[in-house]
């Protein structure tokens, strides 16, 4: 049982994750999640010295309003200032994120709260983090309740905006003639992108989430350029590489983060490669000049 709860929590951060990731593919903002996933951290910090409580929900507000933060202070300054995007990111993320270190370091002795419990999380305790009711019900661990609701909300969102979504990351500026708002989309996204990294962080950690963000989509992309079977491939690979990470931490006696951030490489160092092998084969043999 203690393995189901493992896979299953990997599995919903696996595939909420890929599914907000192939969107950032395709707007070329892979390194957003990144910066969005340290970036957050004064967020969820200032939330629990107002709220003065760990619960999930403090801690998603705090870390959504801390990534659209990241996200329009990016854009400004890419906009205003001319920098690139990759150097915005840069200077944006580290600031925010050294922030939070500050905030955690000057309020340590007087709150409960250190680096560990707000950046790496560990997948492995999932089953002993339960939900018990008042009347002493057990209900299973709660990252699985939590997480479920969050892909649930995930879904609904790609769901309702498809069009939306799809349009803006492929053409923003057929979209914006349409009289789609491509800065309200960016800005819905990167909130969805911050509510899952943060109800993620306490299960599996950052260094998974930003795996399974870029990961799955990236191996998809490569074996397909339609977004619905991309988004199909992603929740696939995201399942299957909860499965085997599992398992090849068991079988090595390792991390079992570790291992499906490994395996989630592989998995694309995989396609990629058969994807090299395949083209090969198929380009024409080069004509000698010399002959004939």
């Amino acid at each position: 049982m203690i393995a189901f709860w493992i896979i299953l929590t990997g599995s919903l951060v696996a595939i909420t994750c890929g599914l907000l990731g192939c969107f950032l593919i395709l707007r070329k903002m892979s390194m957003v999640g990144d910066a969005i996933s340290h970036a957050v951290l004064p967020g969820i910090v200032i939330a629990f010295l107002l709220s003065g409580s760990r619960d999930t929900l403090p801690m998603i507000l705090g870390a959504g309003a801390t990534g659209l933060l990241t996200t329009f202070l990016t854009e400004y300054f890419h906009r205003r200032a001319g920098l690139q995007t990759d150097a915005a990111i840069g200077v944006v993320f580290t600031f925010l994120f050294a922030v939070g270190i500050i905030l955690i370091s000057a309020f340590a002795g007087q709150v409960d709260i250190d680096q560990d419990c707000v950046l790496y999380g560990e997948i492995a305790y999932v089953p002993i983090d339960l939900w018990v009711t008042a009347n002493g019900t057990i209900m299973g661990p709660r990252p699985v309740y939590i997480l479920s609701v969050v892909l649930i909300l995930v879904v609904a969102f790609i769901c309702v905006g498809y069009k939306e979504l799809k349009l803006t990351s492929f053409d923003p500026a057929f979209a914006s003639v349409l009289g789609i708002s491509t800065a309200l989309w960016h800005y819905l996204l990167t909130a969805a992108v911050s509510i899952t990294t943060v109800s993620s962080f306490e299960s599996v950690g950052a260094i998974l989430v930003i795996a399974f963000l870029i990961g799955p989509p990236a191996t998809a992309y490569l074996l397909t350029h339609n977004l619905k079977r991309m988004l199909a491939i992603t929740a696939a690979l995201g399942v299957f590489i909860a499965f085997a990470g599992y398992w090849m931490a068991y079988w090595l006696n390792a991390s079992i983060a570790g291992c499906m951030a490994v395996v989630t490489g592989l998995c694309f160092l995989g396609v990629f490669s058969m994807q090299r092998i395949r083209s090969s084969r198929i380009q024409p043999p080069i004509a000698d000049p010399a002959a004939g």
